[in-house]
Order: structure tokens, then C-alpha cells, then sequence
């Protein structure tokens, strides 16, 4: 589904991404581990289109990334950032409603397909009591979760999210992870999430990839990646003091 290629990118004079080789299947649930400044959230804009690496390549479902358009890209990618400034006024399910845009015809506007994908959206990340609610007055999380329902209103194969719990609490956290999982599981959604919580990442992702440094220097299931040897190296922290299911010595 998604292929990195000898994949580079420089800010100015500073190397972010090097080297980096990845391929993703369809269908995956893969997690993107690793320290401030490892690359992770570079190496998700680079799969999104948003950044252009200066060597290599990327593909997605076959066709080079720079050879689409965005609405294309649109229909193949769904994405949740960190965070979303909205600087107008607009309720949440206007916002949800976005996520239909790649699929919408520009001439007659949303159908009810649309209409009803936004209203399953909603309902399956239960945000339904937020519905009517002004997006500029919701709490930090409530915007969280509602940007994960137009992702998911997107319906597009490929879910793209960068520290999808940073604003959530302990119950959202969970429930958002489980969300994946089932629509990984349930609508075969190849999911690429960049998680700082070791813990979620290794109980709720199957395979993980590690990068420091703008490389990827650990790829395969939680008890492999996050060995403790590894956990000193890179997080530069005593293992005992990360809690993760199964995690070796």
C-alpha cells in the first residue's frame, strides 16, 4: 500500500530523514516510535505529500505520490494531525462533513451517502453529544475526537494520524486506540499512527517502527523493537522505569 524508497529529507542544513526504507501493506497497523526530533512526524508528511523529499521515492497503492493531485491523494489518505486551528465559526458536524470533500461532486454537493457517512462518523467515535457545538469552543480533546470522526468519515484505505491521544484522558485514549483497531480489523483500513506512549503503542499496534535520528533502527513487533537494550539507547532511560506488555531485557 505505502513504499519508501532511500527516502531523504533536509530542512536548510539539517538532515530530519536519511536513508529510510519502509513498506507497508495493506490492511497493516503500524505505529511510529522514537524520541522529540526522530523524524516521525516528517516521515508521516512525507506519505501525506506534504513534504517532498529531496532523494527517493514514494508510492502509494502502486502510483508514485508525485504523480497525484491532492484531491486524489485525499481519496486514498486520511489524515489527523496534532491539532487544527479553525478561525471561523463552524459545528462539528460541518467539520466531520469535510471529510466527505474528496468524494463529493462539485456540481450537486453532498449526497446522502455523504450525509450518512458523516452521521456514522460521528456515532462511531461517539461525539454525538457534541454535534450543534461551535469546534472553536470545545475543549483541546473534544477537537481531537472530532477530527478523528472526519477522518474516519473520509473512508479513505489509508489512515494517517500524528499523536492521535496527545489531548485525550486515560478513557478517550483507550477508546480512541480501540476505534482503530476496529477499523483496521473491521474495514481492512491500513493504519500509520506516530505515538509517544510506548505502552498504547505496543499493546494496540502489531508491528512498530523505531526511529532516532532519522533513521529507521527498529522494525517488527513490540517484544523485538522495544528491547531493553534498545529503550537505553534510544530513550536514553532505565527499561524498568517503561512499562510495556512483554518487553525484553
Amino acid at each position: 500500500m505505502i513504499e519508501l524508497h532511500e527516502v531523504a529529507v533536509a530542512y536548510r542544513d539539517r538532515v530530519v530523514l536519511s536513508g529510510v526504507d519502509l513498506g507497508i501493506r495493506a490492511g497493516e497497523r503500524v505505529a511510529l516510535v522514537g524520541p522529540n526530533g526522530a523524524g516521525k512526524s516528517t516521515l508521516l508528511r512525507v506519505i501525506t505529500g506534504l513534504v517532498t523529499p529531496s532523494r527517493g521515492s514514494v508510492t502509494v497503492g502502486g502510483e508514485l505520490l508525485a504523480s497525484l493531485d491532492r484531491a486524489a491523494i485525499a481519496r486514498r489518505i486520511a489524515v489527523v494531525p496534532q491539532q487544527v486551528i479553525v478561525p471561523f465559526s463552524t459545528r462539528v458536524e460541518e467539520l466531520v462533513g469535510l471529510g466527505r470533500l474528496p468524494h463529493e461532486d462539485p456540481l450537486r454537493g453532498a449526497r446522502p451517502a455523504d450525509r450518512a457517512a458523516v452521521a456514522l462518523a460521528i456515532e462511531r467515535v461517539g461525539i454525538g453529544h457534541l454535534v450543534g457545538r461551535d469546534v472553536r469552543e470545545l475543549s483541546l480533546g473534544e477537537r481531537q475526537l472530532t477530527l478523528v470522526a472526519l477522518a474516519v468519515a473520509q473512508a479513505a484505505p489509508v489512515l494517517i494520524l500524528d499523536e492521535p491521544t496527545v489531548h485525550l484522558d486515560l478513557r478517550h485514549q483507550v477508546a480512541t486506540m480501540e476505534l482503530l483497531v476496529n477499523l483496521n480489523i473491521h474495514n481492512g483500513t491500513t493504519v500509520v499512527a506516530v505515538l509517544h506512549d510506548l505502552g498504547l503503542a505496543a499493546h494496540f499496534f502489531p508491528r512498530l517502527v523505531l526511529l532516532d535520528g532519522g533513521r529507521i533502527v527498529g522494525d517488527g513487533p513490540s517484544q523485538e523493537v522495544l528491547s531493553g537494550q534498545r529503550i537505553r539507547d534510544v530513550f536514553g532511560v532505565d527499561p524498568s522505569m517503561v512499562r510495556l506488555p512483554a518487553v525484553t531485557a
